[in-house]
């Protein structure tokens, strides 16, 4: 059973409906295991360097990258995510370094650049045109500064196809190198300086163990 709604008509309507029908934590809390790795050799200037964190949740990836230096911004669909990303901030010691703004991406985006523009699984089952945020995405890259997409490649069989749980949606799962060419950003500007696929395994209520493929890609601007 999905724990999202597929009568949602919207991405706020989808996303605060999981929220707000699921108290406490969502997810873990702790920040994404590849987006750790990936940005292992990036060393921020703490009184400079600036990140944003696309689909921020309830703010696991915003406090880690905070606790690391870094000046964050985080963006959501969802303002019970966002409550939560604030006292989550003000729980770790962190709020002086993160702010957190509401945005659908498909209508609005934060303003400025960033040294570091993070996307960690941002898929939509709600009319979101991926490909065209991550392109905005990467324009709010600062000069050497990086953009980093982590995105699901496949799913356990366990969970069937996705239009079994949402009918009539449409939710590309490309790997890197699709994503890489549907991005089309030009080759003098920038440098791949990650482009990997991982595999992680989640054990289901029946026992089962299912594989998740995931797709790493960091972008470093030149």
């Amino acid at each position: 059973m999905s724990r999202f709604d597929p009568t949602a008509r919207d991405a706020e309507e989808l996303w605060e409906r999981m929220y707000a029908a699921h108290g406490g934590h969502v997810w873990t809390g702790r920040p994404n295991a590849a987006l750790v790795d990936a940005t292992a050799d990036l060393t921020p200037d703490t009184t400079t360097s600036t990140a944003l964190d696309l689909g921020c949740g309830e703010g696991g990836d915003v406090l880690f990258l905070a606790s690391r230096g870094w000046r964050v911004t985080g963006v959501d669909v969802s303002g019970t995510a966002l409550d939560r990303a604030r006292a989550h901030a003000e729980e770790a010691g962190v709020a002086d370094r993160t702010r957190f703004e509401r945005h659908d991406l498909g209508v609005s985006f934060p303003d400025g650049t960033f040294d570091l523009v993070a996307a960690s699984f941002l898929h939509s089952y709600a009319f979101l045109d991926r490909a065209a945020v991550l392109r905005r995405a990467a324009e709010a890259v600062a000069a050497g500064g990086s953009l980093l997409v982590v995105g699901h490649v496949s799913r356990p069989e366990q969970l069937g196809p996705l239009g079994e749980d949402f009918p009539g949606a449409d939710v590309a799962l490309p790997d890197p190198d699709e994503l890489l060419s549907t991005l089309a950003l030009p080759s003098q500007d920038w440098t791949v300086a990650r482009k990997e696929l991982l595999e992680r395994t989640t054990t289901f209520e029946d026992g089962s163990e299912g594989v998740w493929r995931d797709g790493v890609l960091r972008l470093d601007r030149r």
